[in-house]
């Protein structure tokens, strides 16, 4: 069997994996298998190049850059989407 060894992983990932693997009763290392299977064995991923499919995506607006841009940062400002999830991603 192969090995995979993952260097400079975040401390809250980490714990956030240790966490998931203690309640699946699991090692760190079933657990990482058992994400990688899971994520890995949907063909979605392998189908859809999401890098073309976004480049293909066009739209039309009236506004010039400057007034785009103001409009993404202010409402990005008064959003909490890009809250904590989890404590892990912030």
């Amino acid at each position: 069997m192969a090995i995979l060894q993952v260097r400079d992983i975040d401390d809250k990932l980490y714990d956030t994996l240790r966490q998931k693997a203690k309640i699946e009763n699991r090692s760190i290392s079933q657990e990482v298998i058992s994400i990688l299977e899971k994520y890995l064995s949907n063909p979605i991923y392998f189908t859809i190049n999401s890098t073309k499919e976004f480049l293909n995506l066009s739209w039309e607006d009236s506004r010039d850059a400057k007034e785009i841009t103001k409009d993404i940062v202010k409402d990005r400002r008064n959003k909490k989407s890009f809250g904590e999830f989890n404590g892990v991603f912030n």
